[in-house]
């Protein structure tokens, strides 16, 4: 394989880096992007395409999962098997990077696809006993928890009390008849001990030791006799402090080096995850699509656009090479996009290998090579004495030596730079040369006897970069099969050349010439006017499907309107037979109560023929309502909207079993604004089912699995925020999504609620404790929010 530093250069591969790289959630993702090669392995290419693809559809799906930094967790690993003793922040990475990994797998539970990052998930190891330990430990950077240790507990208690005694001590000093001695009444810290300011002139009226001076000496900074004994306790409790938490750090790092394999695997395979993302995140914003990646030695690119050009005024282009032909000669004028199109072709070849989408339509097919060799721009060298064509030609040499039948060769202006026609005949051999070895190429020229050469040859093709005659403006769309004009004498006049000069030129051009060109301006302009022609087709095409849809649109319209006169007769056929029936009851009790005053068995026997005759005439009213249709609506995930919606349109509210009316439809977004009742609903599509008119409502119930995805929105997301609500206002927010996340799978989940005053956090806190739904809740650990945060894990 060979993807040489010139060839990467010359494509500009490291700009498609630089912009992939942008896209990473993690630094570990952000290093391979910035890394990455493409591959020449069949499998490994379409693998890479694969998890590309899963990860889109994932985040479309589910959202992203909750990636954590990863920057320097190896190295710390790596130091505490060595012995060494982490920071607290080492600590916390690690912690983080702990609490990711049993995340993801939270994540990737609740999916019901299998997809090709599995594989990459079902290799994380959750250690929540080390998580939660660190957590338990460490408050933050420079904060460990006094319940760290009881030996902690109780030093820092210790000390808490030493502190108020020295306190209290020195408070004499400052609020009594010494206060006047001194030049403020204030305690401050000198050295680690506790000291007060005291004139200069009246040092010794204070005994004690003295410990700093102020820089204009009008002040002394002494240590009162009183509270030496103290501080020096003060000193030991603090060095006994610092030891104890040497010795709990240095315990939470070997539990470390114990787990260093989970903990090195969840990085590295977090890291994995975090780059298919990084490409998939690339691959949306750029509009990219999966290219359908082929052993066979093939490229068809379908409205290709070139990714470092902007969307909005790139034009694609479609470029097809293999196959019937293996060598593509592009020919047109200058800064007609010929080596747009070139670059384009070879970039597409990289990025596809590289596991990248590609901006293109999904129809895009790409073959695998083992090379791409490129002779691209001009190397015109004054320190190694090469003019255009001698630099040109000593790179044409390398790639001679390289090609394989595996091998794409793309040469821009082949034989530029020196005598035309032996530039031509020597480009006409290299083509000739690279088409022996069996590889692909493309080249671009100005030269009339290789688009002959193209004409005459068997497995070569022309292809020609567009150009408007009538505004003489490139179009930049590639024509392959059309070989094209440079257009020098047109382009020359317009830019302000005498026409003069021009007529002088067109007499010096040969015959040959002249009816070879004047062939290619024919074909030219005979191209054009089938592709206006084809336009007008498609636009009438187009007319024609769009008067059709109004037609049946209109149909529907009026079968609907018909039908729901139909249900609205049946409707008052149905309760006048209900009617009916009711007073039928009512004759027959009475019936029955003569007949047994009555006994003579004719009547009895007329009486039951009366009755027979009523049942059957109701039961004939009975098949005739039954024939009434039904509207089956249907809950499941793949029900398909059979035409737009528009405002006042009845629909059928999934998430909330009702039926409703349409009132307004979001131009931004498409949501739907829906009235059911008294309740207004904004929706998507995608929860409701159209109502047609006059059909009554039988639902059909999907199954559990079904109706969970229906009810729960795609959009989850591990987290709430109710800063700035009142309890009640609160807790209404947070039921709702309680119940939400429990039907989404999610069993931990954080509800955000800000530091403040604490009162909302207490009102949560309580409404939490006595929520059967909830198995237990915490404030927020480091990185997760501190006391802004309530973590609830839900049973």
């Amino acid at each position: 394989m060979l993807f040489t530093e010139k060839t990467l250069s010359a494509l500009e591969y490291d700009k498609i880096l630089a912009r992939l790289s942008a896209f990473a959630p993690t630094e570990g993702a952000r290093l391979r992007a910035l890394s990455l090669m493409p591959d020449d392995d069949y499998d490994t290419v379409l693998l890479r395409q694969q998890e590309t693809a899963d990860a889109r559809r994932l985040i479309a799906t589910k959202g992203y999962p909750p990636f954590a930094g990863d920057d320097g967790v190896m190295d710390a690993v790596g130091r505490a098997e060595k012995g060494a003793t982490l920071l607290p922040r080492e600590l916390l990475a690690i912690a983080g990077i702990l609490r990711a990994a049993r995340h993801f797998l939270d994540y990737i539970a609740t999916s019901e696809t299998p997809t090709s990052l599995d594989v990459l998930f079902d290799r994380l190891i959750s250690v929540r006993p080390l998580e939660d330990r660190i957590g338990k430990v460490i408050l933050g950077e420079d904060l460990i928890a006094d319940e760290a240790s009881p030996v902690l507990s109780d030093i820092r208690r210790r000390i808490r009390a030493a502190n108020n005694r020295i306190k209290d001590t020195l408070s004499t000093y400052i609020g009594g008849a010494r206060s006047k001695y001194l030049q403020e009444n204030i305690v401050t810290m000198r050295n680690g001990r506790y000291v007060i300011p005291v004139k200069a002139e009246y040092r010794g009226e204070i005994k004690g030791l003295l410990h700093d001076t102020s820089s204009s000496g009008a002040t002394v900074f002494i240590e009162p006799l009183a509270v030496v004994e103290a501080n020096n306790e003060l000193r030991e409790l603090a060095s006994r402090e610092q030891a104890e938490i040497d010795r709990i750090l240095a315990e939470l790092s070997l539990e470390c080096a114990n787990n260093a394999g989970a903990i090195a695997s969840d990085c590295r395979n977090m890291t994995e995850i975090a780059f298919a993302y990084t490409r998939a995140s690339y691959a949306d914003a750029i509009g990219a699509a999966t290219p359908r990646i082929t052993e066979e030695k093939r490229i068809s690119i379908l409205r290709g656009r070139h990714p470092l050009i902007e969307k909005d005024t790139v034009v694609p282009i479609d470029i097809t090479l293999g196959g019937e032909f293996d060598t593509l000669i592009i020919t047109g004028p200058n800064t007609g996009g010929k080596t747009v199109a070139l670059k384009t072709l070879g970039l597409f070849a990289l990025m596809a290998q590289a596991g990248l989408a590609l901006p293109a339509e999904e129809r895009t097919e790409m073959g695998i090579f083992s090379e791409v060799l490129v002779d691209i721009g001009d190397e015109q060298s004054i320190e190694q004495s090469l003019s255009t064509f001698s630099a040109h030609m000593v790179n044409i040499v390398s790639i001679i030596g390289h090609v394989t039948d595996r091998s794409l060769v793309l040469f821009d202006e082949l034989g530029a730079g020196t005598d035309p026609v032996e530039g031509a005949a020597l480009a006409e051999a290299i083509l000739e040369e690279v088409r022996e070895r069996g590889a692909l190429s493309a080249s671009t020229t100005h030269y009339a006897e290789l688009k002959v050469y193209a004409l005459e040859t068997e497995g070569v093709q022309n292809a020609s970069c567009e150009f408007d005659v009538e505004t003489l403006r490139p179009t930049y769309r590639l024509i392959v099969g059309m070989p094209g004009k440079s257009n020098a004498f047109a382009i020359s006049e317009k830019l302000g050349l005498s026409p003069d000069i021009i007529r002088r030129a067109d007499a010096h051009l040969s015959g040959d010439t002249k009816r070879f060109e004047g062939v290619i301006a024919q074909l030219e302009s005979s191209r054009m006017e089938m592709e206006r022609e084809r336009e007008e087709a498609e636009r009438l095409r187009r007319e024609y499907e769009s008067f059709k849809v109004e037609a049946e649109r209109r149909l529907r319209e009026k079968t609907a309107s018909s039908e729901k006169e139909i249900a609205t007769a049946l409707t008052r056929a149905r309760q006048l037979l209900d009617s009916a029936r009711a007073g039928s009851d009512y004759i027959f009790k009475e019936l029955d109560e003569i007949r047994r005053k009555q006994n003579a068995a004719n009547f009895a026997e007329e009486l039951n023929r009366a009755k027979a005759a009523v049942r059957d005439r109701l039961r004939e009213g009975n098949e005739l309502y039954d024939k009434a249709e039904f509207r089956e609506i249907s809950l499941e995930d793949d029900y398909v909207l059979p035409r737009p919606l528009k405002v006042g349109d009845r629909v059928f509210l999934v998430s909330y079993h009702q039926e409703g009316e349409v009132t307004a439809i979001s131009e931004r977004d498409g949501k739907l604004t829906v009235q059911a009742g008294i309740l207004k609903a904004k929706v998507s599509t995608k929860d409701v089912r159209l109502l047609e008119d006059g059909k009554r409502i039988k639902v059909k119930e999907p199954k559990p699995e079904a109706r969970l995805r229906a009810v729960v929105r795609a959009d989850f997301r591990p987290e709430v925020d109710v800063r700035g609500m009142i309890g009640d206002d609160a807790w209404f927010i947070v039921d709702k999504y309680l119940d939400d996340a429990i039907m989404a799978g999610v069993r931990t989940v954080r509800i955000i609620h800000g530091k403040g005053t604490g009162a909302l956090r207490k009102a949560i806190a309580q409404y939490l404790k006595a929520d059967r739904r909830v198995a237990s809740h915490r404030m927020g650990a480091y990185g997760e929010g501190d006391a802004g945060v309530t973590v609830v894990e839900l049973k």
